[in-house]
Protein backbone atom coordinates (compact mmCIF):
# COMPACT_ATOMS: atom_id res chain seq x y z
CA UNK A 1 0.00 0.00 0.00
CA UNK A 2 1.16 3.38 -0.92
CA UNK A 3 0.41 7.37 -0.71
CA UNK A 4 2.14 9.66 -3.29
CA UNK A 5 2.44 12.85 -1.61
CA UNK A 6 3.99 16.60 -2.52
CA UNK A 7 5.00 19.72 -1.18
CA UNK A 8 5.00 22.62 -2.45
CA UNK A 9 7.08 26.01 -1.56
CA UNK A 10 6.38 29.37 -2.97
CA UNK A 11 6.76 33.10 -0.91
CA UNK A 12 3.17 34.11 -0.28
CA UNK A 13 2.04 37.48 -0.13
CA UNK A 14 -0.80 40.28 0.33
CA UNK A 15 -2.25 39.87 -2.07
CA UNK A 16 -4.52 36.74 -1.50
CA UNK A 17 -6.21 36.23 -4.72
CA UNK A 18 -2.52 36.07 -6.02
CA UNK A 19 -1.30 33.65 -3.37
CA UNK A 20 -4.29 31.31 -4.65
CA UNK A 21 -3.64 31.16 -8.17
CA UNK A 22 0.17 30.56 -7.05
CA UNK A 23 -1.28 27.43 -4.74
CA UNK A 24 -3.15 26.06 -7.75
CA UNK A 25 -0.76 26.29 -10.27
CA UNK A 26 1.61 24.14 -7.77
CA UNK A 27 -1.81 21.95 -6.94
CA UNK A 28 -2.15 21.33 -10.41
CA UNK A 29 1.88 20.34 -10.70
CA UNK A 30 1.43 17.91 -7.80
CA UNK A 31 -1.84 16.05 -9.47
CA UNK A 32 0.29 16.32 -12.96
CA UNK A 33 2.97 14.29 -11.37
CA UNK A 34 0.61 11.37 -9.73
CA UNK A 35 0.29 13.25 -5.85
CA UNK A 36 -2.82 12.64 -3.91
CA UNK A 37 -1.92 14.65 -0.51
CA UNK A 38 -0.19 18.30 -1.41
CA UNK A 39 1.51 20.01 1.75
CA UNK A 40 1.48 24.17 1.55
CA UNK A 41 3.02 26.42 3.61
CA UNK A 42 2.46 28.07 6.79
CA UNK A 43 0.55 31.45 6.48
CA UNK A 44 0.27 30.51 2.63
CA UNK A 45 -3.15 32.46 2.34
CA UNK A 46 -1.67 35.81 3.62
CA UNK A 47 1.87 36.88 4.98
CA UNK A 48 3.13 40.10 5.34
CA UNK A 49 6.63 40.74 6.45
CA UNK A 50 5.64 41.83 9.96
CA UNK A 51 3.33 40.29 12.46
CA UNK A 52 0.94 43.63 12.78
CA UNK A 53 -2.63 44.49 12.20
CA UNK A 54 -2.61 43.23 8.72
CA UNK A 55 -2.68 39.85 9.23
CA UNK A 56 -5.92 40.25 11.19
CA UNK A 57 -7.58 42.61 8.48
CA UNK A 58 -7.00 40.42 6.05
CA UNK A 59 -8.02 37.36 8.15
CA UNK A 60 -11.59 34.85 7.46
CA UNK A 61 -13.32 32.41 8.86
CA UNK A 62 -13.04 28.79 7.66
CA UNK A 63 -15.64 29.10 5.25
CA UNK A 64 -14.41 32.49 3.90
CA UNK A 65 -14.10 32.44 0.01
CA UNK A 66 -9.92 31.76 0.25
CA UNK A 67 -10.62 28.38 2.15
CA UNK A 68 -13.94 27.94 -0.77
CA UNK A 69 -11.84 28.63 -3.25
CA UNK A 70 -8.72 26.03 -2.68
CA UNK A 71 -11.08 23.33 -1.47
CA UNK A 72 -12.51 24.02 -4.60
CA UNK A 73 -9.70 23.53 -6.51
CA UNK A 74 -8.52 20.47 -4.40
CA UNK A 75 -11.44 18.75 -5.40
CA UNK A 76 -11.08 19.26 -9.40
CA UNK A 77 -8.12 17.96 -9.18
CA UNK A 78 -8.52 14.94 -6.63
CA UNK A 79 -6.44 16.06 -4.42
CA UNK A 80 -6.07 16.18 -0.27
CA UNK A 81 -4.58 19.16 0.58
CA UNK A 82 -3.00 20.72 3.68
CA UNK A 83 -2.79 24.89 3.86
CA UNK A 84 -1.74 27.34 6.11
CA UNK A 85 -4.14 30.42 6.87
CA UNK A 86 -4.56 33.08 9.15
CA UNK A 87 -8.12 32.58 10.54
CA UNK A 88 -10.43 35.19 12.33
CA UNK A 89 -10.52 34.58 15.70
CA UNK A 90 -11.77 37.53 18.91
CA UNK A 91 -9.97 40.25 20.69
CA UNK A 92 -8.55 41.80 16.96
CA UNK A 93 -6.06 38.29 16.72
CA UNK A 94 -6.43 35.45 14.86
CA UNK A 95 -5.60 31.68 14.66
CA UNK A 96 -2.44 30.60 12.88
CA UNK A 97 -4.00 27.32 11.56
CA UNK A 98 -3.71 24.72 9.43
CA UNK A 99 -6.52 23.38 7.17
CA UNK A 100 -7.11 19.51 6.03
CA UNK A 101 -9.03 19.65 2.50
CA UNK A 102 -10.61 16.56 1.56
CA UNK A 103 -13.38 15.82 -1.31
CA UNK A 104 -14.23 19.59 -1.29
CA UNK A 105 -14.60 20.44 2.33
CA UNK A 106 -12.82 20.75 5.27
CA UNK A 107 -11.68 17.57 6.86
CA UNK A 108 -9.85 18.51 9.82
CA UNK A 109 -7.48 21.84 11.51
CA UNK A 110 -4.94 22.54 13.10
CA UNK A 111 -5.03 25.76 15.27
CA UNK A 112 -1.14 26.40 16.28
CA UNK A 113 -0.38 25.41 19.68
CA UNK A 114 3.30 27.57 20.40
CA UNK A 115 3.57 30.62 18.82
CA UNK A 116 6.80 32.18 17.63
CA UNK A 117 8.06 34.53 20.62
CA UNK A 118 11.69 33.93 19.50
CA UNK A 119 14.51 35.06 17.50
CA UNK A 120 13.64 39.02 17.43
CA UNK A 121 9.85 38.04 16.58
CA UNK A 122 6.73 38.20 18.81
CA UNK A 123 3.78 36.03 16.84
CA UNK A 124 1.86 36.43 20.00
CA UNK A 125 1.21 40.02 19.46
CA UNK A 126 -1.23 38.92 17.01
CA UNK A 127 -2.18 35.23 17.53
CA UNK A 128 -4.02 33.29 19.86
CA UNK A 129 -2.53 29.99 20.95
CA UNK A 130 -4.71 27.27 21.01
CA UNK A 131 -4.65 25.01 23.89
CA UNK A 132 -3.06 21.24 23.50
CA UNK A 133 -6.30 18.98 21.94
CA UNK A 134 -6.54 15.64 20.72
CA UNK A 135 -5.27 16.04 17.75
CA UNK A 136 -7.63 15.81 14.58
CA UNK A 137 -6.29 13.36 11.86
CA UNK A 138 -6.67 12.54 8.37
CA UNK A 139 -6.90 9.36 6.46
CA UNK A 140 -5.90 8.86 3.29
CA UNK A 141 -4.82 5.62 1.41
CA UNK A 142 -4.32 3.83 4.51
CA UNK A 143 -2.15 6.28 5.98
CA UNK A 144 -3.08 8.28 9.30
CA UNK A 145 -1.49 12.09 8.70
CA UNK A 146 -1.47 14.30 12.35
CA UNK A 147 -0.30 18.62 11.30
CA UNK A 148 2.01 20.74 13.11
CA UNK A 149 3.20 24.12 12.30
CA UNK A 150 6.73 25.54 12.03
CA UNK A 151 7.79 26.71 15.77
CA UNK A 152 5.95 23.53 17.11
CA UNK A 153 8.75 21.55 15.22
CA UNK A 154 11.28 22.35 18.74
CA UNK A 155 9.08 21.18 20.47
CA UNK A 156 9.58 17.24 19.90
CA UNK A 157 6.42 16.22 22.47
CA UNK A 158 4.19 17.66 19.22
CA UNK A 159 5.56 15.64 17.24
CA UNK A 160 5.04 12.60 19.59
CA UNK A 161 1.50 13.34 20.57
CA UNK A 162 0.48 12.97 17.18
CA UNK A 163 2.23 10.06 16.97
CA UNK A 164 0.26 8.69 20.13
CA UNK A 165 -2.73 9.63 18.56
CA UNK A 166 -2.07 7.14 15.72
CA UNK A 167 -0.50 9.24 12.80
CA UNK A 168 2.26 7.67 10.69
CA UNK A 169 2.30 10.62 8.66
CA UNK A 170 2.80 14.62 9.95
CA UNK A 171 2.10 17.34 7.65
CA UNK A 172 4.34 19.92 8.58
CA UNK A 173 3.36 23.64 6.64
CA UNK A 174 5.84 26.39 8.20
CA UNK A 175 7.56 30.27 7.47
CA UNK A 176 10.97 29.02 9.12
CA UNK A 177 12.07 32.87 8.98
CA UNK A 178 15.66 33.07 7.85
CA UNK A 179 18.41 34.54 9.87
CA UNK A 180 21.85 32.89 11.63
CA UNK A 181 21.84 28.93 11.41
CA UNK A 182 17.99 28.54 10.63
CA UNK A 183 18.78 26.82 8.09
CA UNK A 184 20.69 24.09 9.79
CA UNK A 185 18.39 23.71 12.61
CA UNK A 186 15.23 23.34 10.21
CA UNK A 187 17.22 20.34 8.05
CA UNK A 188 17.97 18.98 11.65
CA UNK A 189 14.79 19.00 13.30
CA UNK A 190 12.92 17.87 10.44
CA UNK A 191 14.98 14.80 10.26
CA UNK A 192 15.20 14.50 14.43
CA UNK A 193 11.43 14.42 14.15
CA UNK A 194 11.05 11.83 11.65
CA UNK A 195 13.84 9.32 13.16
CA UNK A 196 12.87 9.18 16.80
CA UNK A 197 9.03 8.85 15.53
CA UNK A 198 9.93 6.50 13.21
CA UNK A 199 7.31 8.50 10.63
CA UNK A 200 7.33 10.05 7.28
CA UNK A 201 7.76 14.07 7.69
CA UNK A 202 6.20 16.31 4.86
CA UNK A 203 7.61 19.58 5.56
CA UNK A 204 6.90 22.45 3.63
CA UNK A 205 8.32 25.61 3.92
CA UNK A 206 7.68 29.20 2.29
CA UNK A 207 10.86 30.54 0.18
CA UNK A 208 12.35 34.02 1.04
CA UNK A 209 11.71 36.99 1.85
CA UNK A 210 9.41 34.81 4.52
CA UNK A 211 10.67 32.09 4.54
CA UNK A 212 14.14 29.49 4.21
CA UNK A 213 13.03 27.17 1.79
CA UNK A 214 14.44 23.49 2.33
CA UNK A 215 10.62 22.05 1.89
CA UNK A 216 11.57 18.22 2.39
CA UNK A 217 10.03 14.35 2.52
CA UNK A 218 11.26 12.59 5.04
CA UNK A 219 11.00 8.69 5.08
CA UNK A 220 11.12 6.95 8.62
CA UNK A 221 14.71 6.71 9.17
CA UNK A 222 15.11 10.52 7.93
CA UNK A 223 16.03 10.01 4.05
CA UNK A 224 14.99 12.45 1.89
CA UNK A 225 12.99 11.26 -0.48
CA UNK A 226 12.36 14.55 -2.06
CA UNK A 227 13.98 17.82 -1.44
CA UNK A 228 13.66 21.86 -2.99
CA UNK A 229 15.92 24.39 -2.55
CA UNK A 230 15.70 27.98 -2.64
CA UNK A 231 13.13 28.14 -5.40
CA UNK A 232 9.27 28.43 -5.80
CA UNK A 233 8.63 24.57 -6.89
CA UNK A 234 6.93 20.98 -6.16
CA UNK A 235 8.37 17.74 -4.72
CA UNK A 236 6.93 14.14 -4.91
CA UNK A 237 7.59 11.01 -3.40
CA UNK A 238 5.66 8.17 -2.65
CA UNK A 239 4.91 6.43 0.88
CA UNK A 240 5.42 2.87 1.34
CA UNK A 241 3.58 1.36 3.75
CA UNK A 242 6.32 -1.85 3.83
CA UNK A 243 8.61 0.52 4.36
CA UNK A 244 7.51 1.95 7.36
CA UNK A 245 6.59 -1.81 8.89
CA UNK A 246 10.67 -2.44 7.96
CA UNK A 247 12.04 0.84 9.98
CA UNK A 248 9.72 0.25 12.79
CA UNK A 249 10.94 -3.36 13.20
CA UNK A 250 14.40 -3.00 13.11
CA UNK A 251 14.01 0.50 15.35
CA UNK A 252 11.11 -0.38 17.64
CA UNK A 253 11.67 3.05 19.50
CA UNK A 254 7.77 3.57 19.80
CA UNK A 255 7.34 0.16 21.47
CA UNK A 256 10.45 0.17 23.98
CA UNK A 257 9.89 4.02 25.17
CA UNK A 258 8.98 4.09 28.65
CA UNK A 259 7.56 8.19 28.95
CA UNK A 260 4.71 8.82 27.44
CA UNK A 261 3.97 13.25 26.90
CA UNK A 262 0.96 14.90 29.30
CA UNK A 263 -0.14 18.62 28.16
CA UNK A 264 1.45 21.21 30.53
CA UNK A 265 -1.11 23.14 32.68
Amino acid sequence: MSLTAAIGQFAPGEDKNANIDTMVGLLTRAADLGAHLVVLPEFAVFTAPAMDDRFVHSAEPLDGPSITRLAHASAELGLCVVVGTNESASGGRIHNTLVALQDGAVAAVYRKVHLYDAFGYKESDRVLAADPSAPQLLKLNGFTIGMQTCYDLRFPESTRSLVDAGADVVALPAEWVPGPLKEYHWNTLIRARAIENTVYVLAADQIAPGGSGNSAILDPMGIPLASLGEAEGVGVAVLERDRLAHVRTVNPALALRRYRVEPST
